[in-house]
């Protein structure tokens, strides 16, 4: 009787978590409608392996970008690296680092950085170019804290500053980020709630808006007075995540892990990512994923080893690749240090 409940509870959550995404398969997407688009690129190569679905497995310094909670569940410090080779030249490294403390639970710390090349500038009036080039970049510092209240239930925040350039025109403001994870007891099935960037609009100012106003063009009695345009605020990426992991084999020689995430962003549909994991004596592993109801993205594979230099260090490395349909494909390399 009781191996039956907990089947029934399994299949019973698994089918609310595929229920969110596809009951409203009429919503519309409000692609264009939020700005900081960067915060929405995915950090990690383990966790972009297995299609994003990452808000319940996520259990080391990415916690700092998927789920703060997942840090609580750290029993070392680690520092994490990744290189994202985006579409169109666009290029992001996340740096990260997360610690327990004396006082109880773990501190992380993190920074994200995106940059794009020179391009070349275009207006309405010289549509082919005027010759000169701006370039872009965008910039976010976080720090974070988790903490298990109880042995299967543990939250996590996150505070962050963000910055974005446009040329000479700049923006800033900053984001909170809170997560939870619940270990349910039965054979490892844990859940993970977490919300994204959430905080008030931010708006650009700079001397790129600036301009000579003539009130008429074709009468030289008007002197060019100096003027500033004016923008509106933009909104955050604000997006909520629903995730359950699920170990179908766990022993001392392998661990088989599925997963999924309900993602509801506030400027497109609501999204659906399934992944699954395959380590082998904790040392290797395969992955891959799959992203639905996303405009161009897909498939996604990778893997990863972990290697021990010492006996109380670790030395992770993984990849993963994700296929952008008519766009070109994005590699991602990740590096961390266990110790």
């Amino acid at each position: 009787m009781r191996w039956s409940l907990h089947k029934s509870l399994v299949v019973a959550a698994a089918s609310l978590l595929l229920l969110t995404v596809s009951v409203q398969a009429g919503d519309f997407s409000r692609v264009g409608s939020a700005g900081a688009q960067f915060l929405k690129i995915g950090m990690g190569a383990r966790y972009i392996g297995v299609g994003e679905a990452a808000t319940a497995i996520v259990d080391d310094a990415y916690s700092m970008y998927w789920n703060p909670a997942g840090m609580a569940k750290m029993e070392g410090s680690e520092f994490a690296f990744t290189n994202v080779d985006w579409v169109e030249s666009v290029n992001l490294n996340f740096v990260s680092f997360a610690t327990p403390v004396s006082f109880g639970g773990t501190a992380g710390f993190a920074l994200t950085v995106l940059s794009v090349g020179d391009m070349e500038e275009t207006t309405v009036w010289q549509p082919d170019g005027t010759g000169r080039t701006f370039d872009a970049s965008s910039f976010a510092i976080a720090a974070g804290y988790a903490h298990s209240l109880t042995d299967r239930f543990a939250a996590g925040f996150k505070i962050k500053y963000v910055s974005e350039r446009i040329a000479e025109a700049r923006s800033k403001g900053y984001a909170f980020d809170i997560g939870t994870r619940f270990d349910t007891g039965y054979r490892n099935l844990r859940m993970g709630v977490s919300v994204l960037n959430l905080g008030p609009g931010m708006r650009f100012s700079g001397s790129t808006l600036d301009f000579e106003y003539r009130r008429d063009q074709d009468n030289t009695n008007y002197d060019a007075v100096d003027a500033s345009l004016t923008t509106e605020d933009y909104d955050l990426p604000l997006t909520f995540r629903l995730g359950l992991a699920y170990d179908f084999i766990q022993n001392e020689f392998s661990t088989w892990t599925v997963s999924a995430d309900a993602k509801h962003p506030n400027d497109n549909v609501q999204q659906l990512s399934l992944g699954t994991e395959y380590t082998w004596k904790q040392a290797v592993s395969l992955r891959a994923g799959y992203k639905f109801r996303s405009e161009e993205e897909g498939l996604t594979l990778g893997g990863g080893v972990i290697v021990n230099p010492t006996s109380g260090s670790a030395l992770v490395v993984d990849y993963a690749w994700s296929d952008f349909g008519n766009l070109d494909s994005a590699h991602r390399f990740s590096f961390g240090i266990r110790f």
